[in-house]
């Protein structure tokens, strides 16, 4: 029996791929974005108590209440946002949840959806099995910044939202607040619902303009829906568990079908998260601190190599454009490389609709120094070039 149409053209995440490629050649992974370390102690103290002490059966499909009260001061404390935690937030199964969650409450059948490009490989999905159409405006090699007149030229009459991605998954950019008010403009003049994915929030580095919520924004609360999660910034992403903020009819929306896909999210995690915001809200920054250096130690080292590499101003991965070594498929350079240097790395061609990330591939860093020093070392020692 074949997939359903609404899976036609969708592959395997390329993560999947590439990790199972580095499990079976023995390859470090540099791929998937998974830390070496764990979180905070005192956040995995609390889960293992939260298992012994009976939270064991189902949360409350919203999530329970005093998680709820610590991302609405989560949101306050770091960005002044202010939210009915009973009616403006609602728990995730991970942030990926709750794209899908969004994008299914939200959007009809042949609603288009502006997104950058490149793109985490889960909008795609879940566009097309919302039954939606996305409008890509591309972060262009080398600086990656927003073109805002092709944000303008990319609405039309169907549009009716702005999938957002700020730091941004695989460029590493950090959007400005001139290009945050220029979505913002463009918003509120055709009337679009922006949904932000903003689980890098906490970690961008100091030598990089800070993270600002578009939420923030002149005109922006009452359309702006926010997605996070505690995975990368409190380096638990096995725990897959995120939130969804904003106004009460766009959280209702995604509670309306979260509710028909996990129903609910891990119980026994859901106050170690709730103690991780209010108890270690230090925690991610010093984190952002330590990837700063490890984001120099592969940038330098990939530099070195003959890379052209975009040092980025946030999240855990840089990009490289391989053009220079001959190659001109950045998919066949990732599939060859476990096999030539022992060390696997993602193509961004799965995260574009065009060309323009046919030459270019992803290296995450959230790994030990001595972890990233071994792939510059293979890598020195391999033959890179077509």
């Amino acid at each position: 029996m074949s997939l359903a149409h609404r899976l036609d053209g969708i592959p395997p995440t390329i993560f999947t791929t590439m990790s199972a490629l580095a499990l079976r050649t023995g390859a470090v992974n540099l791929g998937q974005g998974f830390p070496d370390a764990d979180g905070p102690a005192s956040v995995i103290a609390a889960a293992a108590s939260a298992l012994r002490d009976g939270a064991n059966q189902y949360a409350p499909g919203p999530g329970i209440p005093a998680l709820r009260q610590a991302v609405a001061r989560h949101q306050h404390r770091h960005y002044g946002i202010e939210l009915d935690p009973d009616r403006q937030v609602v728990v995730t199964t991970g942030c990926t949840e709750g794209i899908a969650a969004a994008l299914l409450g939200l959007m009809d059948p042949g609603d288009e959806v502006v997104v950058l490009e490149p793109y985490y490989d889960s909008y795609v999905a879940m566009i097309q099995m919302a039954g939606g159409v996305r409008r890509p405006v591309t972060l262009r090699a080398p600086d990656f910044r927003l073109d805002v007149d092709a944000l303008g030229a990319a609405v039309g009459p169907r549009t009716r939202f702005v999938l957002l991605n700020s730091p941004h998954n695989p460029t590493g950019t950090v959007l400005t607040r001139a290009e945050l008010e220029a979505v913002a403009e463009v918003a509120i003049e055709h009337d679009l619902v922006v949904i932000t994915d903003e689980v890098y929030e906490h970690l961008t580095f100091t030598d990089a303009a800070p993270h600002v919520p578009i939420a923030t924004l002149p005109g922006m609360a009452e359309r702006t829906l926010t997605l996070s999660s505690a995975g990368k910034s409190y380096s638990v992403t096995g725990w897959k568990v995120g939130w969804a903020t904003g106004p009460a009819e766009l959280v209702a929306a995604v509670l309306a079908a979260k509710q028909w896909l996990t129903f609910t999210s891990g119980a026994p995690l859901q106050p170690a998260i709730a103690l991780a915001l209010d108890d270690e809200p230090d925690w991610p920054r010093a984190m952002a601190r330590d990837l700063q250096a490890r984001r120099d130690l592969l940038c330098d080292g990939l530099a070195a190599l003959g890379l052209d590499v975009r040092r980025p101003e946030g999240t855990y991965f840089a990009l490289t454009d391989i053009s220079s070594l001959g190659w001109k498929d950045g998919m066949e350079f990732c599939l060859a490389l476990p096999e030539r240097a022992g060390v696997v790395a993602i193509p961004t061609q799965p995260f574009h609709d065009g060309d323009a990330g046919d030459q270019l591939v992803r290296w995450a860093f959230c790994k030990e120094a001595g972890v990233i020093e071994e792939a510059l070392s293979r890598l020195a020692t391999a033959r890179l070039s077509a």
